[in-house]
């Protein structure tokens, strides 16, 4: 947690917010059951107790300058053990949200829904680390749709990395280990704070320059856009594949969202597969398992209106 104020302490003298702080979870009440091992930082304050750190969690302060060296960071960091185990729903961290103007953080993805439900009903800004899966939840999905949340800039090439706090085995490619990193895939800021990227329009191609010039083989050549069986819309592959001249319903791909502009386009709804009514209408047959286009079966869709 020392490192999280690290990252943020430029951020503290740049912005000036009165104050920064973050609390961890207790060791003893997290699932992977590693041996915990607490920071030389930890270990030197004189509050520390073993016994505390095992079972209860932390809040870590960063306020002003406390060393007198004229800068805010590391040396300037206050903490304390908190009463219970640091679990964002309980009533001693649901008041620190309470009085918090942002919330910063990458929840754990397994109480993802939990977490930003927990966030909206704080009314609170955020920035929240999820995995590009998340955004079809059901409970997800809907504040996207009406603008209430949306995607952040995004990870370069989809990709976070972050510093395991313990070593595990990891598959061929996502640990590197002269940097101590791990690779995440498909990751996402999530948010609800505004910014330029997501006004920025696509530039599109018309429909009959996709048809002849696309760079994807799947609809270069084609004499028009597939259009679903069991939906009024056409079925857009890819996202630079939208066509430009065309006013109708559209199914895109999850990852257009990284692309959404809210000036340019609308989004209606999602595939019943989301969830019964989540097309808003415009399914017109038998909902199918795994397909929202005969043939082939695809993945998640959108639909959009220019």
């Amino acid at each position: 947690m020392e490192q999280l104020h690290a990252l943020f302490r430029g951020e503290v003298r740049r912005a000036g917010p009165a104050q920064l702080v973050s609390t961890s979870y207790a060791p003893e009440s997290k699932k992977y059951g590693k041996p915990y091992q607490p920071s030389l930082f930890e270990q030197d304050a004189p509050q520390f107790d073993p016994q505390k750190s095992a079972v209860r969690g932390k809040i870590f302060v960063l306020e002003q300058d406390r060393s007198g060296d004229g800068r805010i960071n590391i040396d300037d960091l206050q903490w304390e053990y908190l009463n219970g185990d640091g679990d964002f729903r309980s009533r001693e961290v649901t008041a620190l949200r309470d009085e918090a103007d942002f919330i910063i953080t990458n929840p754990p993805f397994s109480l993802f829904r939990e977490f930003l439900a927990w966030i909206m009903e704080g009314g609170k800004r955020f920035v929240i680390i999820g995995n590009m899966n998340c955004i079809t939840y059901k409970e997800v999905f809907p504040l996207i749709m009406h603008n209430e949340i949306w995607l952040g800039v995004p990870f370069p090439g989809g990709n976070a990395y972050f510093r395991p706090a313990v070593q595990s085995e990891y598959a061929s490619g996502v640990y590197d280990e002269d940097a101590n990193l791990v690779k995440f895939r498909n990751c996402i800021w999530l948010t609800n704070v505004d910014h330029g990227r997501r006004h920025q329009p696509l530039e599109l191609m018309t429909m009959a320059d996709n048809l002849r010039y696309s760079r994807h083989k799947e609809l270069r050549g084609k004499s028009a856009y597939d259009h679903y069986d069991n939906y009024d819309a056409i079925e857009v592959p890819f996202t630079d594949a939208i066509p430009s001249d065309y006013d109708g319903v559209m199914g895109v791909p999850i990852s257009f969202l990284d692309k959404y502009c809210p000036e340019q386009f609308e989004i209606l709804g999602a595939t019943e597969s989301e969830g019964k009514g989540s097309s808003n209408g415009l399914l017109t047959g038998k909902v199918l398992k795994n397909s929202r286009l005969l043939p082939p079966p695809l993945y998640s869709r959108f639909l959009s209106v220019a």
